[in-house]
């Protein structure tokens, strides 16, 4: 997949999400992240709920369901997920986003063996 993430971005580190076939790059505030994504395989996410999401679809599709309501969201789409507010739905191949979590700790940056930060 050609990477539509500018080098200031890419020089980020990487966030250690636990999915298969996604490079995601940690941007992290005081009180929140924000997590750029690229997703290379088609994944099913289960169940789930934590601290408010917010995301904008950059490029491919992604299929959510949010508090039961089903929506397919495509490149230049925002969705918002409520504190707390059950989510689930699936990931389309070349899907990628921009994700602003209102959490300071949703995600860590991925440590590699000897014990540094890839980027």
């Amino acid at each position: 997949m050609t990477n539509l993430f500018p080098m200031p971005i890419i020089n980020l580190p990487e966030a250690d999400i636990q999915i298969k076939g996604i490079k995601a790059y940690l941007s992290q505030g005081e009180n929140h992240q924000i997590i750029f994504m690229l997703f290379e395989e088609d994944i099913d996410l289960s169940e789930h709920s934590h601290e408010e999401q917010w995301g904008i679809v950059l490029e491919g599709k992604i299929e959510l369901i949010i508090d039961g309501v089903k929506n397919i969201y495509i490149k230049g789409d925002r969705y918002s997920i409520p504190r707390g507010v059950r989510h689930s739905g699936k990931i389309f191949a070349g899907y990628a986003d921009m994700t602003f979590f209102n959490q300071k700790d949703r995600y860590k940056v991925k440590i590699n063996l000897m014990g540094r930060n890839l980027k």
